[in-house]
């Protein structure tokens, strides 16, 4: 009888059958068995196998898997192919990790990304780089900025590399892609300006095609273009309006494809008093147009009275200024909602509480945001953001867990110096770009993470005590931020246009960066750091990603896997019902403790996501990243309720999706036939529990 294993370290451990017929059952249901009978059957058909060939030593692991390929080859060749595939590609893994050398280990997903995304390359498309060396190369490239300042590179260097190897603080991913190579485009935030002119639109254009090039997004305010069929006086003829140029940057966004290495994005803007602003609220309305657009109103404080009191207001005329129709409030608002509750598009920014919010006001009005909404910029400004991962900033204390307040001050203070060193490293893309980005110095420091953080302290997301402890956290970073910055302002000088700014008049002598927090999506970044994205609850505890031009990777949640095995009702069998059925909630069995904790974005009230939002909002300079996910059986009436709670709350903009209400989204609960080509080592494989869609 075998009672030990193997390790492939030398080390020996218990055996344990159990992971023998988990392997089975996840070929199994490769191809529809579901029956646990038959995985059994053939495991003990393995175990006894095992038996007679090692009856006095104990097989290793390599032995026991190739046991299990010769029983399920015997049983369905496919699968016994299927589960060699599974085997070769975990062993890359285990040796990618070795050459990487990675502190934090990186997952099967974002190895995946690097590869196809972020390491460089040669001019023959072979792969010159491992993270370790990105990494390496970034840290390098931003510390150099130190010399300027009398201070040594490579002290800073190393304290960067650290932070971004060990997965606790990631910067955007231009940096990621750029910095150290030939063409150091940082930023990831644009605003242009269009002004009402061919050559303005035009220009606009070119300079959208450089930035894109470079991996840049771009947001832009079209509310200065005169309105479909207003007075052309050069030709005697009728302007197209705005929505018919946005089509023309959709289509250059689209040939451009960001630097070939993401999805082009860009938000367009349009205030709710100008003309054409019915035409803008459907122009989404068929799925094939400006794909590359998130659409947003800009609404005013005079529009939403209007809303509230069943009024009328007026429609603005860009070219004169002055009024030249009106509508009922009412009727606009509603087709709002009902394009929101189809599309998901429009969302909303509330201009003036983004203005009232403004730290250089006097630079202007700022009319548009960057395409996720989070970086509220004038017009040619930029902006570099970094992301700290939250679930690196916890200790453990008995079998519980606590925020690490040391570490996190520590970690925001290193990140601000960083996007700021990211300010003079940066080679902009155009000379506007460069001038008022350096004379703001503006930077975005947020987090990642924030939902399995609040899994590992214990604490629903849909709670009083998750809302106390996100505002705790964001208070806490904006104030080291603000305190960071402040001193780099009195070691290397304010930002220029400090003179007259909202931080002069709260009594700051000096500080270096116009903004420093922010809170961003965080994509490719979470993947990366293996873990949930920006502030955003789990979107499910299994689910798909559809990322790098429609690959699919297939998420797993890693805390609720390590809670499972941790109170011994892991199994893969139980893996695979949650995926299905994409919550805890809807599976019978488990403990009620964390069917309240593990809860996901479709469970939460949409009314608790805005007040989330809200309290990250009143600690953060910039703006939030956050999208407010409905049911697909989801009410117009509900989406009105949380754009009405979102400008009684003073975000300064909301984002709503029904789930299903696209086509195509970017995540989605997966189908039986999802699981098929998973990567996931349900006994115990990905450290971080992500998995890849081959």
């Amino acid at each position: 009888m075998i009672t030990q294993v193997r390790k492939r370290d030398g080390r020996l451990e218990a055996f344990q059958p159990r992971k023998i017929t988990d392997a089975i059952r996840r070929s199994l249901f490769d191809f529809g068995v579901k029956t646990p009978g038959t995985a059994s059957r053939l495991s003990r058909e393995a175990v006894r196998a095992l038996e007679a060939a090692y009856p006095r030593e104990a097989p290793g692991v390599e032995n026991i898997q190739d046991t299990v390929v010769s029983v399920l080859g015997r049983w369905n060749p496919r699968a016994a192919g299927r589960y060699r595939d599974y085997r070769e590609k975990k062993a890359r893994l285990r040796q990618a990790r070795l050459e990487f050398g990675i502190e934090g280990k990186l997952s099967y997903n974002a190895l995946a990304v690097l590869e196809r995304r972020y390491l460089r390359r040669d001019e023959s498309g072979k792969l010159v780089e491992t993270p370790k060396q990105m990494f390496r190369r970034v840290a390098r490239a931003v510390a150099r900025v130190e010399r300027d300042y009398g201070n040594d590179p490579a002290r800073v260097e190393e304290e960067f590399f650290l932070a971004m190897s060990r997965l606790e603080f990631l910067p955007n991913s231009p940096t990621l892609f750029n910095a150290g190579t030939r063409h150091p485009q940082l930023s990831a935030c644009f605003v242009l300006p269009v002004e009402d002119s061919l050559d303005s639109i035009f220009s606009a254009l070119k300079e959208t095609a450089l930035i894109e090039k470079s991996g840049g997004g771009v947001g832009f305010s079209f509310s200065r273009l005169r309105s479909r069929g207003d007075l052309v006086k050069s030709t005697l003829g009728v302007a197209s309006g705005p929505v018919s140029f946005m089509r023309v940057f959709d289509t250059t966004t689209d040939v451009i494809k960001a630097g070939g290495k993401r999805r082009g994005a860009m938000m367009g803007v349009l205030r709710v008093d100008h003309p054409d602003i019915l035409d803008f609220i459907s122009a989404k309305a068929d799925a094939r147009t400006l794909k590359n657009f998130n659409l947003s109103v800009g609404v005013t404080d005079v529009f939403m009275e209007a809303v509230n009191r069943g009024r009328a207001y007026d429609l603005i005329n860009p070219r004169t200024g002055k009024a030249v129709n009106n509508l009922p409030a009412g009727l606009v608002w509603d087709r709002i909602v009902q394009a929101a509750w189809k599309t998901g598009d429009p969302g909303l920014l509330f201009l003036d509480e983004i203005n009232r919010r403004n730290p250089t006001a006097r630079l202007g009005q700022i009319e548009s945001t960057n395409p996720c909404g989070e970086v509220i910029l004038h017009p040619y400004e930029s902006c570099n953001l970094g992301s700290v991962n939250l679930t690196r900033v916890l200790e453990k204390s008995g079998r519980n867990y606590r925020i690490d307040w040391k570490k996190l001050r520590g970690l925001v203070r290193l990140a601000v110096r960083f996007l700021d060193n990211v300010v003079d490293a940066n080679h902009y893309p155009l000379p506007a770009i460069a001038r008022i980005t350096r004379a703001n110095r503006r930077i975005g420091l947020g987090v990642m993470g924030f939902a399995d953080l609040l899994f590992l302290l214990k604490v629903p997301y849909d709670s009083e005590r998750a809302l106390r402890t996100g505002g705790k956290i964001m208070k806490f970073i904006a104030e080291e931020s603000h305190r960071a910055s402040a001193e780099l302002g009195k070691e290397r000088g304010s930002f220029p246009n400090f003179r007259g700014s909202l931080w002069e008049k709260r009594g700051f002598r000096a500080i270096r960066n116009a903004t420093t927090t922010v809170i961003a999506p965080t994509g490719t970044l979470s993947i990366i750091a293996g873990c949930s994205s920006g502030i955003e609850p789990v979107f499910a505890l299994s689910f798909i990603r559809r990322v790098l031009e429609g690959r699919e990777l297939l998420e797993i949640n890693p805390v609720f896997e390590s809670e499972a095995k941790a109170r011994g009702f892991y199994s893969a069998e139980l893996m695979l019902e949650i995926a299905r059925a994409g919550s805890i909630r809807k599976v019978k069995g488990l403990p009620e403790d964390l069917r309240r904790i593990f809860v996901t974005a479709l469970e939460i009230r949409p009314e608790h996501h805005v007040r989330m939002q809200a309290v990250f909002q009143k600690w953060v300079d910039n703006s939030v990243s956050k999208t407010v996910n409905f049911p697909k059986d989801a009410t117009p009436e509900d989406i009105q309720k949380v754009f009405l709670l979102a400008h009684r709350l003073k975000c300064k903009g909301i984002t709503v999706y029904r789930y299903g209400s696209r086509d195509e989204q970017v995540l989605s609960l997966p189908k039986r036939s999802d699981f098929l080509e998973a990567e996931s080592e349900f006994s115990g494989g990905c450290p971080t529990g992500t998995c890849q869609i081959a």
